[in-house]
């Protein structure tokens, strides 16, 4: 028998999406009493529609099952600590090949059931406008991509305006172990920034080639309530292409100051890809955020040289969001600096995904339950660990990411690049389970509640 653990004697979680239903859940079962503030059916954001709590809005699809996937291991990993996201997933699947997509319906009404049938949780339907609004603490914020514009103004108030970000522009992320470095050349335009960019050299027939294709590509048609408006920071390959041929030469891909040190000549255009990480196993397309649909991002930039076998931790997206620049305003706790108590948890914290977002609840409940004995975060081995190093390590240009292998801790041994992902799987999967009987002994449990 572990410490004893004084529980909060209530907690209140705002948002009932699939990160505050997660958060829920985890203090509930602990006896921890909550009230989670859901604004529906009093009112609807522009893209929700059901009454259900944990509704899915995009897609009915939870991404890959295969274990040896970033992905496919965020889902064990939550299994392993006992979450009721992946428990309703699990019962209403739906036949999806090696994905776990779900019946939506019957997916969100087992959710909601469970929610509002626990003793230890009560459910309000209201809005909240200001921080100020929650008298309570712990609270965790789980409002969305979608938060009520009162909201955000506050959060605003309090965060500084250079901490939000609502538009979500991000361009495809490379394994760098897949580029063909035998291709691509080292360089910064000018000299500037030493060899920090690799660089996709392009003669004129395949830069017309490339350009054809985005133009002929499918574009993921706009949500009702999403607009055309594009910053000029953030346009959309497709769109400059559209203004001209060689707009997309004259743009994010000139060529100047760079010589192609294989031939000795400047290339037609270039593009750049741009080390993400610190470990330096994921490179970044840069300035190619995009509309165009994920199978035909694949195929095209597969087209391009050294880029035939890629395979992208990340592709392109463009859509109306909103999510906090977390390392610069959040504390180790996921807590708002100044505002001790109100925990981040969701798609606002800057994590990108349905399972992503759960995690994030299920880690701020954690959070939540002991303030004598400090919960660990989950190891940087693990999925889950790599998602929070995320939202907690500053970085030059912060942007939502989902699990994908690049965030967690690279693999101290060598081995053979096709047992990468297996291995990396096996580790994470060990020491998940390790920081789960850590866990129990912190919060003083017996049982298997973790």
């Amino acid at each position: 028998m572990g410490p004893v653990v004084t529980r909060p004697s209530h907690a209140i979680v705002v948002g009932g999406g699939l990160a505050g239903c997660e958060a829920c859940w985890h203090l509930a079962r602990r006896n921890t009493p909550v009230t989670l503030i859901e604004m529906k059916p009093e009112v609807y954001s522009p893209a929700h529609h059901s009454p259900l709590l944990a509704e899915l809005v995009c897609s009915n699809s939870l991404k890959s099952l295969q274990i040896n996937t970033a992905t496919g291991v965020l889902k064990k990993e939550l299994i392993t600590l006992g979450s009721l996201i992946m428990e309703s997933a699990i019962h209403h699947a739906v036949p999806a090949g090696n994905a776990l997509s779900v019946d939506r319906e019957s997916f969100s009404t087992f959710i909601t059931e469970r929610i509002s049938s626990h003793p230890r949780i009560q459910i309000d339907h209201a809005i909240i406008h200001k921080l100020r609004d929650i008298k309570k603490r712990p609270t965790i914020l789980a409002t969305g991509p979608l938060t009520h514009p009162d909201l955000i103004a506050d959060l605003q108030r309090h965060t500084g305006s250079d901490a939000l970000y609502f538009y979500d522009a991000t361009s495809p992320i490379l394994y760098a172990d897949s580029i063909n470095t035998s291709i691509v050349f080292k360089g910064s335009r000018y000299g500037k920034g030493g060899d920090d960019y690799l660089n996709i050299p392009l003669t004129r027939e395949q830069y017309d080639n490339f350009v054809y294709n985005i133009l002929q590509a499918e574009k993921v048609p706009l949500h009702p309530f999403e607009s055309e408006t594009y910053y000029e920071g953030c346009m959309p390959i497709e769109v400059l292409a559209e203004r001209g041929k060689d707009t997309l030469a004259f743009g994010p891909m000139k060529p100047v100051g760079l010589s192609n040190p294989m031939t000795g000549k400047r290339p037609y255009a270039v593009i750049q890809l741009r080390q993400e990480n610190l470990s330096g196993n994921l490179f970044s397309m840069v300035g190619f955020q995009t509309k165009m649909t994920f199978r035909d991002q694949e195929r095209i930039f597969r087209t391009l040289p050294g880029l035939e076998h890629a395979e992208f931790a990340r592709l392109g997206t463009i859509h109306r969001n909103f999510y906090l620049n977390s390392p610069q305003v959040l504390t180790p706790t996921l807590e708002l600096k100044g505002i001790p108590g109100i925990h981040i948890a969701g798609q606002i914290s800057g994590v990108e995904g349905y399972l992503e977002s759960t995690a994030i609840g299920l880690l701020c409940a954690l959070f939540c339950l002991s303030k004598e004995h400090p919960i660990p975060p989950p190891p940087p081995t693990t999925v889950m660990g790599g998602l929070y190093r995320h939202l907690t390590t500053p970085q030059k240009r912060f942007s939502p990411m989902g699990a994908n292998w690049g965030l967690v801790t690279p693999l101290r041994e060598r081995v053979k690049r096709k047992e990468k992902k297996q291995a990396l799987a096996t580790r994470a999967l060990h020491d998940i389970k390790q920081w789960k009987e850590e866990l129990k002994k912190i919060l003083g449990e017996d049982d298997d509640n973790l």
